[in-house]
């Protein structure tokens, strides 16, 4: 899923290829989505080439090269445009309710919510089917509520998080410098990150040289849960 931003982004950099064959310049972006600076543009792009939408060719100026669209974008006339999504918000809707979830075949495994995706590279919307289960084995489920939640990209690999991977958060407010947590970002998106906290900023950290560390002021990044356990398929 993508955020309603990077929906919109993604559809004026496609046809504005279209109608130029060449990428747009990031004041042509900003103007388009009408954004106050081109930082926000920077990270839009950052968040689209990481889901594997666009690619940035090295060492042009406006390389861009859009390498797919999501399934919802369709013509009418000339123009690109996105089907309708509820776009509310970005944020884990998660009930915390109930402590660790509910044992399944008499106790010898947990089940959990499984809330939705979550980026490993740059946030994204989490689905919010609360009706899907997750059955996780009890030693990776610790004192307190916890949830489940599917990894996609691949900004964590170094850290043993790969895309695909299930994690089970531990469901806090508060982290240790240099624990892998979920982060919500200006009360709008959501990310997988190691937490590190620099004087008055907070830096979340990728686990992949690839990607940029990101840093933020205090009070834009609230901690939504702390990784407790990780489950892989084969």
């Amino acid at each position: 899923m993508l955020t309603q931003r990077q929906h919109q982004l993604l559809s004026f950099i496609h046809g504005y290829l279209d109608n130029h064959g060449v990428p747009p310049s990031f004041e042509e972006m900003r103007g388009a989505l009408r954004l106050k600076s081109k930082s926000g543009i920077h990270r839009l792009i950052m968040g689209l080439e990481e889901r594997g939408y666009i690619r940035r060719l090295a060492y042009r100026a406006r390389a861009l090269e859009v390498v797919r669209l999501p399934a919802n974008l369709h013509r009418q006339g000339h123009e690109e445009v996105f089907e309708s999504e509820d776009h509310a918000s970005n944020v884990v809707q998660a009930n915390f309710g109930s402590r660790v979830g509910k044992p399944v075949n008499g106790g010898s495994v947990n089940s959990l919510p499984l809330y939705g995706r979550i980026a490993a590279g740059t946030p994204i919307a989490a689905l919010r089917d609360h009706s899907t289960q997750v059955e996780v084995p009890p030693h990776l489920v610790r004192a307190g509520d916890h949830y489940a939640l599917e990894v996609v990209g691949d900004s964590m690999i170094e850290a043993g998080i790969h895309d695909g991977d299930v994690v089970i958060i531990q469901r806090c407010d508060t982290a240790e410098n240099g624990d892998i947590v979920v982060a919500l970002i200006d009360d709008e998106e959501v990310t997988l990150k190691r937490l590190r906290r620099k004087g008055a900023t907070v830096a979340l950290e990728a686990a992949n040289p690839q990607y940029e560390t990101r840093i933020f002021g205090p009070n834009r990044v609230k901690v939504q849960g702390r990784l407790a356990g990780l489950m892989r398929s084969y």
